[in-house]
């Protein structure tokens, strides 16, 4: 039988699941952090069970080839270059270089699924091939250029220890190559998107900050989708992306929700995000109020609008335990009025998600962590692993969707996230402190780790770090499958215990028993 590689098994649920449509991105320049970090944080966001793998570096024979297949089954040959870089799944590779992505269809017919390229291929070729952030824009757009774009609109994500960048491609329906535009985030300040076209004016005479396609305006000129005599300034997000009412509340209200966070004094309005009438887009980039920790950008992506009109927690679907989790699908319609429900940057559906931490003023093989964690990452956990490690810990590589097994770490996760819907505001809170006292732990032990590394040489540093890590993995492993068999004794029948095990009877809250007597009137009511 012929093995199947993890990155087979990552393209075909990729295929499958073009239709989701569902992460969130989060870049922060170094300028911007608390440390000189730079951050770039992806959720992905699917319901799949994704194995963590490492790939080595390797040289090659520059005369072979690889072969790809576009989605229509037709058969390519892509060059082979001399070396490839190691990397840590799709996530980050040995130079500290990370990649992100979020998927924003835009125009359906530019989407020609006879070229060979798909956007993960792009993604995993620039990590194998690309040192910087710069150079990865330039291994993924000549690629496209050269061999043609499979996919459909998508925002990447590209950071490295000195710059953070947005690269925004779609195809061209036929013509070949792809349209793109790529934009520096300014060196202090952030950036966020969420499954929409983010990139509105190109500023072409900045080449150090904005690199584009020839085309990327003539394109759209030819098609028939800009017309330069109405008078309107080109926007690449409005030509190729469209907005509708429904696709900014999908995408704009969690680049709203991460903004508003970041920086409160700038008092970003929802209104854009229910696309009101004269309201103003968000900016691409923002000056967050302070600089961020990396606790910092853990809270950041860990949000289902608490505090505002969104708050998922409060409306009737929450039911009585507050919780914040909805069934897809998001649409429905009655009568023939169509609604959706929010859709929050946590979110149950989430598959796995990095906060990638890069630092110039590290060697990369200790500068440069994959903060990883799988499930939603509200009630997740992020654990370290360097970009040279060698080694995964075996929990975060293994797992049949079909087939729970609390020996998968996706599986005991996705068990306590599960559970917890049935008493949600009283469970999220022992899954918050198991959650918060592991990651400050890993925190802090960050220095005293890596001061350790830096007095050993380079590959004692990379056994070192890589067997910290595979540690870290596995106490959150068994940190995960404790808490499950802890929730499912201290909550059942529907009872409460305290930690001598004595049975608490604990009602809905009364704000929610005010709701059943309202719209129930006197139905319970036992007064004689």
């Amino acid at each position: 039988m012929k093995k199947i590689s993890p990155a087979t098994i990552i393209i075909g649920f990729l295929i499958i699941s073009n239709s989701v449509f569902a992460c969130t991105n989060l870049l922060v320049s170094p300028g911007a952090s608390k440390d000189g970090s730079s951050f770039l944080v992806y959720l992905n966001d699917g319901e799949w069970l994704y194995h963590l793998n490492q790939t080595p570096a390797q040289d090659h024979d520059i005369s072979d080839s690889l072969t790809f297949r576009s989605m229509s089954g037709k058969s390519f040959k892509i060059h082979q270059v001399a070396h490839t870089y190691a990397i840590i799944g799709f996530q980050m590779n040995e130079h500290q270089l990370s990649i992100g992505e979020t998927t924003f269809l835009g125009r359906e017919e530019l989407w020609d699924k006879e070229q060979p390229l798909k956007y993960w291929e792009l993604m995993r070729l620039a990590l194998l091939r690309a040192k910087t952030a710069r150079e990865a824009i330039k291994v993924m757009t000549s690629l496209a250029d050269t061999y043609g774009y499979g996919s459909e609109g998508e925002t990447f994500s590209l950071a490295d220890p000195r710059e953070a960048w947005l690269l925004e491609m779609i195809g061209t329906g036929g013509k070949g190559g792809a349209v793109w535009v790529a934009r520096r985030v300014p060196d202090g300040y952030i950036t966020a998107h969420a499954n929409h076209s983010r990139i509105g004016r190109v500023p072409t005479d900045d080449p150090e900050n904005c690199l584009y396609s020839d085309n990327y305006k003539q394109f759209a000129i030819d098609a028939g989708i800009f017309n330069p005599n109405e008078g309107v300034d080109f926007r690449f997000n409005d030509v190729y992306d469209p907005p509708s009412t429904a696709h900014l509340k999908y995408t704009e209200t969690r680049v709203w929700s991460i903004f508003r966070r970041a920086a409160p004094s700038q008092e970003f309005s929802s209104a854009y995000n229910r696309n009101l009438k004269g309201s103003e887009t968000y900016p691409l980039f923002i000056k967050p109020d302070k600089k961020l920790s990396l606790k910092d950008v853990f809270s950041l992506i860990r949000d289902h609008y608490e505090g505002t009109e969104f708050d998922m927690r409060k409306d009737m679907a929450a039911g009585p335990s507050g919780n914040p989790n909805r069934p897809r699908p998001l649409e429905w319609e009655i009568n023939a009025a169509r609604y959706s429900w929010e859709r929050p940057v946590s979110t149950y559906n989430t598959a796995f998600s990095f906060v990638a931490q890069m630092r110039e003023f590290l060697p990369d093989e200790i500068g440069g962590i994959c903060w990883f964690a799988v499930d939603d990452t509200y009630t997740n956990c992020y654990f370290p692993i360097y970009c040279n490690n060698t080694q995964i810990p075996e929990a975060f590589t293994k797992g049949d969707i079909k087939h729970y097994s609390p020996e998968s770490a996706w599986w005991a996760f996705n068990y306590v996230a599960n559970f917890a819907m049935l008493r949600y505001n009283l469970m999220v809170e022992d899954i918050k402190s198991v959650q918060q006292t592991l990651e400050d732990g890993f925190i802090n032990q960050q220095k005293g780790i890596e001061t350790a590394a830096l007095s050993l040489d380079k590959q004692d540093r990379i056994d070192f770090l890589s067997a910290y890590s595979a540690y870290a993995g596995r106490k959150v492993h068994k940190a995960w499958v404790e808490l499950g068999e802890l929730l499912v004794s201290k909550y059942n029948d529907g009872y409460v215990k305290d930690p001598e095990n004595n049975i608490i009877s604990k009602s809905y809250s009364k704000e929610y028993l005010n709701k059943i007597v309202e719209q129930e009137g006197d139905r319970y009511k036992i007064d004689d």
